[in-house]
């Protein structure tokens, strides 16, 4: 398994599948011209929608982009971004929350293959933690250095039921594993910085193969 790998594919895909049916659909039918009159339609059809608030500021905006991208997106008083939910044209879905700056804080999203996952980010825009699953069973915790935008640490679980720690150095390396099999047994692996095994438990004898 590789972590590193995993929770990379956490996806970042912005969404809300519940919203794909939201701006279609047909005006109530009436039963007469008396009760016509007196009605009015139930649903409003358009590709866009733009909110403002009692000032004219524009607030929010719903929309479906030429792309098929159908979008909800709220800013604040100042008129930026801080909230944003999308779903793509293949399904892809995902929301999005964002700093006063419009840096983003936290992404959640799924896409059509199953992937789903969560990024945090720090203050300055750089990720500091992702959790991500796959449709095959595979589920990580990534921690990143919040200056260098690095993996350093992270907690994974296999589909076969696997669990492995890994913590990487200042360049993203790998260089030391804890891993429990299915079987029960444990293993420790210490890395000299190139994916070399330097030293582990059990003993790692001479041409013996690390990933048996």
């Amino acid at each position: 398994m590789n972590l590193k790998k995993s929770c990379a594919h956490a996806l970042l895909i912005f969404a809300g599948a519940a919203f794909g049916g939201f701006l279609s659909g047909h005006v109530w039918p009436v039963d007469s011209s008396a009760i016509a009159g007196i009605r009015h339609p139930k649903t409003v059809t358009a590709e866009k929608f733009v909110l403002v608030d009692s000032a004219g500021k524009r607030r929010g905006s719903i929309q479906v982009t030429e792309s098929g991208m159908a979008t909800v997106a709220l800013t604040d008083a100042n008129g930026m971004d801080r909230a944003e939910l999308r779903v793509a044209a293949d399904g892809g879905a995902g929301l999005g929350f964002f700093n006063k700056e419009g840096r983003e804080l936290s992404v959640f999203g799924e896409g059509v293959d199953g992937h789903s996952g969560l990024r945090i980010f720090g203050p300055q825009g750089k990720q500091v933690a992702t959790l991500g699953s796959r449709p095959t069973g595979e589920s990580a915790l990534t921690l990143y250095d919040a200056n260098t935008g690095k993996a350093r640490a992270g907690l994974g679980v296999a589909a076969q039921g696997e669990p492995a720690l890994i913590l990487l150095d200042q360049s993203g390396a790998e260089r030391t594993e804890l891993s429990l099999r299915t079987d029960g047994r444990p293993g420790l692996a210490l890395l000299n910085g190139q994916g070399k095994v330097i030293a582990g438990l059990p003993e790692i004898q001479p041409g013996a193969e690390t990933n048996q």
